[in-house]
């Protein structure tokens, strides 16, 4: 199941589809399929145009930001916070032996300073190496590193390693917190990932609260054209449609029991 969403997504995403149209654009030409060569080119065109040159992707993504709120205020008291994987540069970091961050580095930013506020607390890491080889360090190793800088203490840290998908990170998250005799934590991840991520959690019967970050849109976007920043539009369509295509496929295969949480 993980190789196989893997591999879908290679195929799937925008700018593969895009690709794909004019591969059998250029072939139905090369057959003389006149009719054909035209509506795989125009496609294509349609895909990067829309993907390229529109608020489309930042539309999607501000649909799934704004499913959960973060809460107004930090909680009273806190016991623990489980924080998803999927900010680190593993492959750098396991390369270079660094702490490199990728967009959604303000998953541990905000685990920091809520660790910082709350002493007492817990931070579970949730993530082991995502990718199909299995080569690389993950986000609970390299966390370990990460913390301890800013005096958290490796003590207060649980590791989660293996983990590779959403559904892993839920179902290994369970069998720590029931280990750590840990319940109710907040569940930091970005926003875009929330609905999906609570949407598993809650299927598994995981009490926690939902605490989104790494906000990717200002929450005012409105439909219409954008050319200047099609590098950013592009990537916040491919990222809120790998997230749609979670919530229908985790949801199609009963991890889930809603097909967008609220």
């Amino acid at each position: 199941m993980f190789v196989i969403s893997k591999l879908v997504w290679i195929f799937a995403q925008p700018l593969s589809l895009a690709f794909f149209l004019v591969f059998l654009a250029l072939i139905a030409g090369l057959l003389r399929w006149r009719a054909f060569s035209i509506l795989g080119a125009a496609g294509a065109a349609l895909i990067l145009f829309v993907t390229l040159y529109t608020t489309a992707g930042n539309l999607m993504m501000q649909g799934l930001e704004q499913r959960f709120a973060k809460p107004a205020a930090d909680p009273e008291n806190l016991q623990c916070m489980i924080v998803l994987g999927g900010a680190f540069e593993n492959e750098v970091n396991t390369a270079r032996h660094g702490i490199e961050f990728n967009a959604a580095a303000d998953r541990f930013v905000e685990a920091l300073r809520l660790a910082q506020k709350f002493p007492q607390s817990r931070i579970l890491v949730s993530g082991g190496d995502g990718s199909i080889s299995g080569i690389y360090e993950g986000d609970a190793a390299a966390s370990q590193r990460f913390f301890p800088l800013f005096g958290i203490g490796k003590d207060r840290l649980i590791e989660e390693t293996q983990s590779r998908t959403t559904f892993e990170n839920a179902v290994n998250t369970k069998e720590f917190l029931a280990s750590q005799g840990l319940s109710h934590c907040l569940l930091i991840t970005s926003g875009f990932h929330m609905p999906r991520s609570v949407g598993i959690f809650r299927k598994l019967g995981i009490d926690i609260v939902p605490w989104p970050t790494d906000y990717r849109t200002d929450g005012q976007v409105r439909p219409g054209f954008d050319f200047t920043q099609p590098n950013l539009n592009a990537q916040n369509m491919a990222t809120a449609i790998r997230e749609w295509y979670g919530l229908v496929g985790y949801y199609l295969a009963g991890r889930t029991s809603e097909l967008y949480p609220q």
